[in-house]
């Protein structure tokens, strides 16, 4: 396989696009965004990260014939026996008939109410295919450690990152400089390892 120049990254959220194209572009790499090229989400039915991912990088790539990226992530909490997990994107959403981050952080809060763990983990799974029958994907994992609080701290981020505290820092995610949390979150150390993987096989430079 020559080496990577386009891909299409299979999400069409758009902090992922900043947070990815950030890290690729100067690797040379340019990421397309699926909805740019009219190609809806895939269906998620799988009960793990790497299956999920798997199947969006799959569909992206046979309806764009490029190779794509995709990933599974979320946030598991210790004491909801690591829900949400796969279902963090849309968690309040069978209730509330709402998919949004806000939705998703009053339903949290207010299930962890009155638990004293607050343990939790952002979890990144990143699969690459050159294909959609690639018989060998580049699949990478990784995990960021913090608690659930219970007012919001911070305007970067997304998703969970305004109720995510990081002892280490001292601050929640969103309360990170988006160049700091390039560098330590859950996607950032996946794709690191992804990277490394890409470049054993010879795809990046």
């Amino acid at each position: 396989m020559p080496m990577l120049s386009n891909v299409v990254l299979a999400s069409g959220n758009p902090g992922k696009l900043r947070e990815f194209s950030a890290l690729f572009q100067p690797l040379g790499v340019k990421l397309i965004a699926q909805g740019t090229l009219g190609i809806p989400d895939a269906p998620e039915p799988h009960p793990t990260f790497v299956e999920n991912a798997l199947a969006k990088a799959r569909h992206a790539s046979a309806l764009s014939g490029l190779p794509a990226l995709a990933d599974d992530s979320g946030i598991c909490v210790a004491a909801l026996g690591g829900e949400p997990g796969i279902h963090s994107a849309r968690y309040a959403q069978a209730e509330a008939g709402e998919k949004s981050d806000e939705a998703n952080n009053r339903k949290l809060i207010a299930t962890l109410a009155g638990l004293r763990d607050r343990r939790a983990c952002y979890v990144a799974v990143l699969v690459l295919v050159a294909r959609p029958d690639d018989p060998l994907p580049v699949i990478a994992q990784a995990t960021w450690d913090g608690v659930i609080v219970d007012a919001p701290r911070g305007e970067h981020g997304f998703g969970y990152d305004p109720y995510f505290y990081l002892p280490a820092e001292g601050l929640c995610a969103a309360q990170l400089d988006p160049v700091r949390k390039n560098t330590i979150s859950h996607r950032a150390m996946a794709l690191q390892e992804l990277l490394a993987q890409l470049r054993n096989r010879g795809l990046i430079a």
